[in-house]
């Protein structure tokens, strides 16, 4: 008698993860809101502690200052502890219901094929796609949410402080805004292509047989094809580092002219300049947070979208494989 096929996956990523945790995804978000509030206090304390130095105000009161700063942080840093201890849990959680999941289809599979694909295809899903998949559930929303409200955090105090000095670090935020969508979605077509070819060379290890020249010289092929898609996406990725490193540099040395001319025109005081120094330089690694995670999207939708249509039903080829095979084959 035929086995009952575990419960269905639905076929959307993030219905998946609405589906799990919901309501612990309301608990991130409320939290995120909070972590990212607190990014600018630091920001406006350093401000205060300069412009009191400069002033030859009571050194008291710079104490005073510099323990706040001290509190705001540390009151920041628990929070985000929180955060990631929360969004680690959430995503244990949906590693766990998708190992369960997975182990019954991996079960149920050899009742109804009873091949060694059959089996080859659950132990890959179980060790190589659910786990990024898990943790992926606890940073769905989260850290897009923390690292965007981060970014229009600081550049509210930075318009804050002055208006002209916030358009010229948006004016050099913009080209990365180009050519950032355009070398990512590169990498994430050649990492698709990658877990396909990944997922034919499992299959083909399970099945192989010694006598079988034609499948060792298919394996040498999709080795061969992992090695350049590798390449590829390297050459992509480190490319487009050094591209956001010199925009952020490039931002810093702006800060410097033009602030260094508002001081000296008495436009603007010194602890402006060093709170927008500083501002600018916290841009950079939640706009870095954003690439990865856009990147890890990409290819955790892939992942889902394979483990999903192998546990809903009978083995076949998937969208993801058609669009897989496809890329594999024509990118460089």
């Amino acid at each position: 008698m035929m086995r009952a096929l575990p419960d269905r996956l639905p076929t959307n990523l993030f219905r998946y993860v609405f589906g799990v945790s919901w309501r612990h995804q309301i608990a991130l978000v409320a939290l995120t809101i909070i972590t990212f509030l607190l990014e600018i206090v630091p920001l406006e304390i350093q401000r205060r502690v300069v412009n009191n130095l400069v002033k030859e105000r009571p050194f008291e009161l710079v104490i005073v200052l510099c323990a706040a700063y001290a509190g705001a942080v540390l009151i920041q840093g628990a929070t985000k502890l929180g955060l990631n201890v929360y969004r680690g849990w959430v995503g244990e959680n949906a590693t766990r219901d998708l190992r369960r999941r997975v182990i019954g289809y991996s079960r149920t599979a050899q009742a109804v094929a009873s091949g060694a694909e059959a089996r080859g295809i659950g132990a890959a899903m179980i060790v190589a796609e659910v786990e990024p998949i898990g943790g992926f559930v606890g940073s769905s929303l989260s850290e897009p949410l923390l690292q965007g409200g981060i970014m229009l955090s600081v550049l509210a105090y930075i318009v804050h402080l002055d208006r002209w000095m916030a358009a010229a670090a948006l004016a050099l935020l913009l080209p990365q805004l180009v050519f950032v969508p355009l070398m990512q979605g590169a990498i994430n077509r050649r990492a698709g292509a990658r877990v396909w070819v990944l997922r034919q060379l499992g299959i083909s290890t399970v099945e192989s047989r010694m006598e079988s020249t034609d499948q060792d010289s298919s394996d040498r092929r999709r080795i061969d094809r992992v090695l350049q898609l590798n390449m590829a996406i390297f050459k992509l990725k480190f490319s487009m580092n050094f591209l956001m490193n010199f925009c952020s540099h490039l931002q810093v040395v702006t800060a410097l002219l033009l602030g260094g001319w508002m001081v000296h025109t008495d436009q603007l005081a010194v602890g402006g300049v060093v709170a927008f120094i500083s501002a600018v330089g916290r841009l950079n690694d939640p706009w870095g947070d954003l690439v990865n995670y856009f990147r890890d999207l990409n290819l955790t939708r892939v992942k889902f979208g394979l483990v999903a249509e192998k546990v809903n039903g009978p083995i076949s080829i998937t969208a993801f494989e058609i669009q897989g095979q496809q890329d594999a084959g024509i990118l460089v």
